[in-house]
């Protein structure tokens, strides 16, 4: 496995762009009371450069999500009894994702059977790229060996506790002690990328691995994953490669957290902060690059 340093960037924008040049993203989930997972991640979204940014969640929440980012536009999902997409939510969500560059699939969205219907389908497909996070990590730890049956590239994006729910569900050994090596076996094992989160989030796909060195644990607040998940997104749809969207995704997202730890405190730091630093954190790593 080669140890990759160097940070990736963006190329300059063109002079004669227009808001499609910079990637179509499509976030699906939220649920009945989980609002706000959907919208951190389209607020990221825009934040990292993505041109035009759609939600898809259940109905009972799509107003509130439309209220909440002005600058999205959203779009309705079947829902099932406890407000999470129902197993009909496939045609719609497929229609959707057809229509986009990349998704990200799963904050707020529930463990329900809809959607792990609707994810199982989406990975099925062989020309989408995802960014799975959150419970769309859960149903994957219960699906089984979904690895097997997919055909779109992908991004999965967990924290300690949903690797090892992963893991558990996926190998028959028990976890290496060393975060590389579990990221890199993950990796291998379900021929993605994959984002292990934390202190030095490690990213690893089956040839090479990153080991973040921005962040703090002022980030660890609700909603930080949600953020990440939309950098990662946006950057993907203007048009990095897997493996460098999630780099320069985990980088810049501790970057913003860092610039907020230092200008408001660790302890007060939420995930709203992040995002509104995210302009500062772009515009520090622009200047590195040009200097």
């Amino acid at each position: 496995m080669k140890q990759i340093k160097q940070i990736p960037s963006l190329v300059p924008r063109p002079r004669d762009s227009h808001k499609g040049t910079f990637g179509k993203v499509l976030v699906i989930g939220g649920s009945a009371g989980y609002s706000g997972a959907p919208t951190l991640a389209a607020k990221a979204a825009f934040r990292s450069g993505a041109g035009l940014v759609r939600v898809a969640v259940p109905r009972c929440i799509q107003p509130i999500v439309a209220a909440s980012e002005l600058c999205c536009t959203t779009a309705v999902l079947p829902e099932d009894p406890a407000g999470r997409m129902d197993c009909s939510a496939v045609s719609t969500a497929t229609a959707l994702a057809e229509e986009n560059d990349v998704i990200c699939f799963g904050p707020g969205a529930g463990t329900g059977p809809g959607t792990r219907e609707v994810l199982i389908h989406l990975l099925s497909r062989p020309n989408l790229r995802l960014i799975i996070d959150a419970d769309g990590l859960n149903v994957l730890a219960a699906a089984g060996s979904w690895p097997d049956r997919t055909k779109a590239s992908f991004i999965l994006t967990p924290h300690p506790g949903e690797f090892a729910r992963l893991w558990k569900g996926l190998m028959r050994e028990s976890i290496p002690e060393e975060r590389i090596e579990q990221a890199s076996r993950m990796a291998q094992r379900v021929r993605g990328v994959v984002v292990l989160k934390g202190a030095n989030t490690v990213v690893a796909d089956s040839e090479q691995f990153y080991i973040n060195s921005t962040g703090n644990p002022g980030m660890a607040t609700a909603g930080s994953g949600d953020v990440l998940s939309g950098v990662i997104t946006s950057l993907a749809g203007q048009g990095l490669a897997n493996f460098e969207a999630a780099v320069l995704g985990v980088y810049v997202h501790g970057l913003a957290g860092d610039i907020a730890a230092q200008l408001k405190g660790e302890i007060s730091m939420t995930a709203m902060d992040i995002i509104d630093y995210l302009p500062a954190a772009f515009l520090r790593l622009h200047q590195m690059g040009s200097s």
